[in-house]
């Protein structure tokens, strides 16, 4: 396989809304990652994102108590009927999460299933605002009261919560239990919620230094790449995913564009 691939900014402040046949996604709080300038220390915050399924609207939120189950798969359906949220920030974001969810007409109990993407502090600081929710936790999947369910997850087996809308083993950055958030089918094409697999647009200079896992987290990269048309990082702006075919070589001059990559390596992004 030969290609370019190209990333540039999705425009528009958060909330950012990308409406879809099946399922919304709404960039609620925009991560970021700052130096302060002192040492090495660094300020920083996860991005919350809002997956809202199209039948779904504040008038049907208080509903009845979903029945009782024990199987994982008919849980995670069943939870994707409601407002999905993908990490929910640190603590100290609690306010303007708050504020967020509320600026879409989503109150914490209207929330069904929360995925955080990893364990790490700027990315489940919040859950418990949400204690009516089913949580999806890297890969431990509870129901509210703390009924685990196994369900199976792997790099070759997504879990599937409805139409187009599935959660994917991307491990790498917080080790082997990272999870990414695939919904396809939204005017954009595909969107994909990736927690730290890539902290930003252009973080190809330092995402190895973060990771717990490099090897396994650049092929999770790639499969992002192969995939998505639209990226939700976890510390930075969305952005897009441009994928244009390379030019054949010409005979007896070998590759003239060092901005082509051949084969099976990693995609070169450029901006």
């Amino acid at each position: 396989m030969s290609g370019v691939v190209r990333t540039e900014p999705l425009r528009g402040e958060p909330p950012l809304r990308v409406p879809g046949d099946a399922f919304s996604v709404v960039v609620l709080l925009q991560g970021y990652a700052e130096p302060e300038g002192v040492g090495d220390a660094v300020r920083a915050d996860g991005s919350v994102t809002l997956v809202l399924p199209q039948a779904w609207g504040p008038a049907s939120g208080h509903r009845e108590p979903p029945p009782e189950v024990y199987e994982a798969k008919t849980a995670l359906e069943e939870a994707a009927r409601g407002p999905i949220l993908v990490d929910t920030a640190g603590p100290w974001a609690r306010e303007a999460l708050l504020g967020a969810l509320a600026g879409q007409g989503v109150a914490p109990g209207d929330v069904t299933l929360v995925v955080g993407t990893h364990g790490h502090s700027d990315h489940i600081g919040n859950l418990g605002l949400f204690p009516a929710a089913a949580l999806l936790v890297s890969h431990d999947f509870c129901l509210p009261g703390g009924r685990y369910l196994p369900h199976g997850l792997a790099e070759e087996q997504p879990l599937r919560l409805g139409p187009g809308l599935e959660v994917w083993a991307t491990p790498g950055h917080g080790g082997q239990r990272d999870v990414s958030v695939v919904v396809a089918g939204t005017a954009l094409g595909t969107v994909m919620v990736v927690g730290d697999v890539f902290e930003r647009d252009g973080d190809e200079d330092s995402w190895r230094a973060l990771s717990e896992d490099p090897v396994s987290q650049e092929h999770s990269r790639k499969r992002v790449l192969a995939t998505a048309d639209v990226v939700v990082p976890g510390h930075g702006a969305p952005f897009r995913v441009i994928r244009e075919a390379s030019a054949p070589e010409t005979e007896g001059l070998g590759n003239s564009r060092p901005d082509l990559v051949i084969g099976d390596k990693e995609p070169t992004v450029h901006r």
